[in-house]
Order: structure tokens, then sequence, then C-alpha cells
């Protein structure tokens, strides 16, 4: 066998039991995968690194991704339906911020440990 697998097969009783107590509820768990999937779309994540800067309108987010109004657009839907993004009209344009900090920690994070893992190559 390799290193990625037991050579015997002891059973820890305890460190289960301390996981199966810290173990988020099966509803949270499902929550968590949804948010994942909807990061896991190289556009949304180009938006929510644009918006860790500053708030940003449609416009500004397309000509900074270089895609269209209306992809965008799509996209912030995404984002603003599983509560990732909130927005705010002005006038004739719409202005999106990340909806709280925790975002930005998820993408700060996330961007942390793929330049780490990167380096350590």
């Amino acid at each position: 066998m390799t290193g990625d697998s037991c050579l015997d097969n002891t059973v820890h009783p305890e460190k289960i039991c301390q996981a199966r107590q810290e173990m988020p509820s099966d509803e949270i768990l499902r929550d968590m995968t949804e948010l994942f999937k909807v990061l896991a779309d190289e556009t949304r994540m180009r938006i929510i690194s644009a918006l860790t800067s500053c708030e940003l309108c449609v416009c500004d987010l397309a000509s900074l991704i270089e895609s269209s109004q209306s992809a965008v657009s799509h996209q912030l839907r995404i984002l603003r339906q599983a509560r990732l993004v909130k927005y705010r009209r002005e006038g004739r344009n719409a202005y999106y911020a990340l909806d709280d900090e925790h975002i930005e920690t998820i993408a700060h994070f996330a961007r942390n440990h793929v330049q780490e893992a990167f380096h350590r190559e």
C-alpha cells in the first residue's frame, strides 16, 4: 500500500466522536457544497476578486474582466442568488459589492493557498 492508506486497521473512537460532534449538519454541508459550486466558475471568481478591492458597476466589471455586460449580469445574478454579492442602484447604474466580509475572507484564503502551493512546487 502507498502512503494514502492505513497499513493497519486501527480505529480511534475518541477521534471519531470528536469529529462527529464538530461535523456540521447535513443541511449545512449541502449549503456549503452549493457555495463551492457557485465559486467553481472562473468568471464568477474574477468578479469576486475584482469586488474585493471596491464596489463596481456592471459596466466597470464587464470592462475589467473583458466580458459583455450581459454575461457579467448573468453571473452577478447567480452570485446574488447565492448571497455572495449585493447591489444598489444609483440612477441608471447598478453597483455591486461583496455581501459581507466572509466572502472577501474566502477569496483571500483561496488566493493565498493557491499562491503558496504554487511556490512549493
